[in-house]
């Protein structure tokens, strides 16, 4: 059966309707949902955002804030300290120190947010524990929350890829 010159504009118009309504019903779908996802990336399209992904400004990071996933029930294992850049080998991007020395070390990655904006702050990370070829401790961080921006200097620590 061939379709008339005259149906094909309502076959478009019926089409471009179908898509529409697609797209608004899965919106709507996905709110009722999971709202707290949509609020925190800013998808409601009212208020502020409150959790970022990524820091942009290092400058205005403050403390209280958070970036990552909204939600910390996510992730089951958690972590504070002083974050300082480099990992050991070929485990982590940074580590997070902590007291009680090198064996109560973090080591970091992330696949959520950029690390190294949060260098030398004091910071609490949610994520999920893998493991490492050379790490006692290797953890995927999916949540960081700024605890303080100027941590006890995490520079001195020593640094476990060198003797």
């Amino acid at each position: 059966m061939a379709i008339k010159n005259k149906q094909i504009p309502i076959v478009i118009i019926v089409s471009v309707l179908a898509v529409a309504g697609g797209l608004v019903g899965g919106k709507l779908i996905r709110q009722s949902q999971h709202p707290d996802t949509d609020i925190a990336l800013g998808l409601s399209g009212g208020g502020p955002v409150e959790i970022q992904q990524v820091a942009t400004d290092v400058e205005a990071i403050k403390i209280g804030d958070i970036f990552g996933s909204p939600n910390e029930a996510d992730f089951k294992d958690s972590a504070q300290g002083s974050l300082a850049v480099g990992g050991i080998g070929d485990d982590g991007s940074h580590r997070l120190i902590r007291p009680g020395g090198e064996s109560q070390t973090v080591y970091l990655t992330s696949s959520v947010t950029d690390l190294d904006k949060f260098e030398g702050m004091e910071i609490e990370v949610w994520g999920e524990t893998f493991a490492g070829k050379q790490a006692g401790w290797l953890m995927d961080v999916g949540r960081v929350k700024i605890i303080n921006t100027k941590a006890a200097n995490p520079s001195a620590a020593v640094d476990p890829a060198t003797p």
